[in-house]
This record gives C-alpha cells, structure tokens and sequence, in this order.
C-alpha cells in the first residue's frame, strides 16, 4: 500500500474514534465500509493495530483500549486542540485528503491556498540538525544590510508564524536569536555537536509572545483591547494570543448616535513590533484601554502614517 493511501487511513481512523468519543472496532468498521477507502474489505485486529502504533509515532496520538467495553479512545486528546505539532500535522494532512479528493479541474481553480516561501529548501536539512545536535552553518542576509553575515548556530526551535519559517538558535557569542528561513542565503550541516539544555522549552520561551520577536528588555504587561464593529467576532473565534480573555462586552443605544458596540479583551504579553504590527492593521477596529504608554505609542504611529499621507498629498499639489 502506497504512502498517501497510508496517511489518509490514519487520518481517517484518528477522525473518526475521535468523533466518536470511544467505539468498538466492529462500530469502527461498519463506519469503514462506507467509504471509498475500504473497497468492501473490512480493517483486520492485526491491521488495526498496526495503524495505532504508526499514528502514535508520526503524531503522538495514542488511541488506548478501554477493557471494560473493549472500546477505543484518544486518551491524550488535548493534542488536537493545543498548538502542536501533531494538531497541526493532523489539520494538514486532513485538509489535503480533502483536497485530493477534487478532480475537477474548474474546482481547483476556484480554491486558492497561501504559499510558504523557502518552506522546503532549508526546513529538511534544519529538521536534521536538530534530530542530530548538529551545529549549521548559515550565510544570512539581514533586511537592511548590503552584505551577508556568515553565523554557526545551534538550531534548538522552529516556528511558522505568518507563512514564514524562523529557528530559534544558540549563536557562538552564546545568545539565543530568531532567524528566518527566507533571508539565508545558504545552510549547511556542520560535524560539530552541541546539546539543548534540558530546561530549555519552547512553549515557554515564546508564550510571552505574540509572534517571533523575543526582546528582554521589554517586559510582559496587561494589555485592555477594545474591539468594534465585527471584530470582536474575529477575535474570539482567533484570539490573538492564548492569555487572551473577554472583559466586558456594551451594546449601543439606538437613541445615542455616537455609541458605538465594543467588547473588551485582556491579554498579557510584550508588545514588540510585531504585535504593535498587528494592532496597526486593525485599524479603526481596535483602540487600546491600557496600558497608556502603548494607547500613545499606536496613536502616534497613526498619527505618522496620517502625516506622511498629507505631506505627499500637498506636495502633488505643488
């Protein structure tokens, strides 16, 4: 049996026992039958089994035996809805079995997908040096600088944020840096070894933060959105971080014409660029309550964006 028919029976069995909560495999395969997948032919016990030891080493779902009812269950569900790997493995190969499955050629066209630049070039050979504490060698070109840098890293993370790949890793001057996939020029693996410190975890070294930019000196802080029109919809069902909670939520007075409907929502983290990023591109849908300083901060960046539209305005005026 081919690798992609392989993928799709394990998504297929993973979706299923967990829709269903727990289920026996005679309950499994009657469910089975009716797809196009099983061609009539029932899963075998030795099959079965088979599949749950591959799905709990490539996702690290483990589907368990209740002996009591002989029933199956994911007895770690929690990986599907956290941000995991094995979530985000699980949703893709999940989105592309349905994918797969339209032939037509005018459906293609009507089903646009973003692409991630330099997503296999340098992913495959980053993946390894992890798998192997192995140092690489990097030329990066930094935004901004007319020439390249040369850099041995010890690649500890990896991250997607924002259709971009970034690694997390241990430069030779000894500081942890984020470096992007797009903007290195070349990699190589390096025999040098080195080792990951067992305290190290990358949840936690990125949970105070809203994208990839980690900045010590900028400390994490409450932080009071005030969310309008529609977008209070948007954020809960994408919050923006995960200490993300709704505060409060005012519904306008019809006889008052400039109240308007907003919902409050507090979140803890640093508010490096990339998050004031963020919240620049919300626009007139988002004002910040607190902290002050940051309240300032968007203001005055509206307001240089507002000037620099006026000076340009004028000067085509001249």
């Amino acid at each position: 049996m081919t690798t992609p028919i392989l993928f799709k029976e394990y998504i297929w069995l993973v979706e299923t026992i967990h829709k269903a909560g727990k289920i026996t495999l005679a309950e499994l395969n009657e469910r089975w039958l009716e797809t196009e997948m099983s061609g009539g032919v029932t899963i075998s016990r030795t099959t079965f089994y088979k599949h749950r030891c591959d799905v709990e080493e490539m996702f690290g779902i483990n589907i368990e035996c209740e002996k009591r009812t002989n029933s199956y269950y994911i007895s770690n569900e929690w990986v599907l809805y956290d941000n995991t790997v094995q979530n985000w493995l699980l949703t893709t190969f999940s989105v592309g079995n349905l994918l797969g499955n339209v032939k037509d050629l005018s459906m293609q066209s009507r089903i646009q997908l973003e692409s991630i630049p330099s997503a296999n070039e340098h992913l495959e050979l980053m993946l390894e040096a992890m798998k192997r504490n192995r140092k690489v060698r990097m030329i990066y070109q930094k935004y901004g600088h007319a020439t390249p840098q040369e850099y041995v890293l010890s690649p500890y993370c990896i991250k997607l944020y924002m259709r971009r790949w970034y690694v997390l890793g241990r430069k030779a001057d000894g500081q942890l840096r984020v470096f992007s996939f797009d903007r290195m020029v070349a990699l190589e693996l390096t025999n040098r070894k080195f080792r990951v410190e067992k305290s190290f975890d990358a949840q936690a070294y990125f949970s105070e933060s809203y994208g990839v930019m980690v900045d010590e000196r900028t400390e994490a802080q409450r932080i009071v959105l005030r969310a309008y029109g529609f977008e209070p919809f948007y954020l809960s069902d994408l919050p923006l971080h995960h200490s993300q909670r709704e505060l409060q939520s005012h519904t306008a007075d019809p006889a008052s014409p400039d109240d308007e409907s907003y919902t409050d929502f507090e979140l803890r983290l640093r508010p490096t660029g990339d998050f004031k990023a963020r919240l620049l591109s919300l626009g007139e849908w988002i004002e910040v309550m607190e902290p002050q300083s940051l309240a300032d901060e968007i203001a005055e960046m509206h307001q240089r964006a507002i000037d620099r539209r006026t000076r340009r305005k004028n000067t085509s005026l001249l």
